[in-house]
């Protein structure tokens, strides 16, 4: 196991009003939490004051984030991929361009975002929960989950763990929020609308030592 930041440029590319967030008149917090939990066009394509406010691909964004989780593991044509949480298949489209003939898998819990991802991988995507995935014993070459499993309550968060080292053979890789300090854990309260699993590094480290998580991770902040 070891810590690889692959993300915190994209993250800290993002502009954020904390205080707008959480005190917004016409959505407010709980509302827009509720909204967006549905995982539906509220979270992905909705509203901004909701959540992304349109997630749309834009070429290159994902690119530096595909090309170095490539050079790191060593993906290679006949590699098997999966991504979970896939969302609409960004990344997952960006590794398949700078590797052709690689075998890409992804499992997302929102059927809007599979029904509106990216056409070109959307054949390989489907719909599924990380606490149970419909894969076989170290089928994956490398398995990744970005952005993702803070989603998920204490219960499914021990099994989706558990399930990717499951599925997983020597490379895993995946990247959640947390918190170093009472301002950090102010602002993930205020911007997150639908974190469940609020825990600090050292809770986080507890987690994969509890699971028997042996793969890589970072974790992003909300400074």
């Amino acid at each position: 196991m070891a810590y690889i930041d692959f993300l915190s440029a994209v993250h800290k590319s993002t502009t954020r009003d904390y205080l707008a967030r959480v005190n917004e008149a016409e959505y407010p917090k709980a509302k827009a939490a509720a909204l967006a939990k549905k995982w539906d066009i509220e979270y992905w394509d909705g509203d901004r004051r909701i959540c992304y406010g349109g997630y749309r691909y834009m070429p290159g964004r994902w690119a530096p984030v595909a090309q170095a989780m490539i050079d790191h593991y060593g993906i290679k044509a006949g590699d098997k991929i999966l991504d979970i949480g896939c969302g609409k298949g960004f990344l997952l489209y960006e590794i398949s361009l700078l590797v052709p003939d690689v075998e890409i898998y992804g499992i997302d819990i929102s059927s809007y975002a599979i029904k509106n991802a990216k056409e070109e991988v959307k054949k390989q995507l489907q719909i599924g929960n990380a606490n149970h995935l419909p894969f076989s014993d170290n089928f994956f070459d490398l398995v990744f989950s970005i952005t993702t499993l803070h989603n998920l309550h204490n219960y499914d968060l021990d099994k989706a763990l558990r399930e990717m080292e499951r599925v997983g053979k020597k490379n895993k890789y995946l990247c959640v929020e947390s918190y170093r300090n009472e301002e950090e854990k102010a602002n993930l309260l205020y911007w997150q609308v639908t974190c469940e699993a609020f825990c600090t590094p050292e809770e986080w480290e507890w987690w994969f030592q509890q699971t028997g998580y042996t793969g890589d991770y970072s974790l992003i902040y909300f400074e």
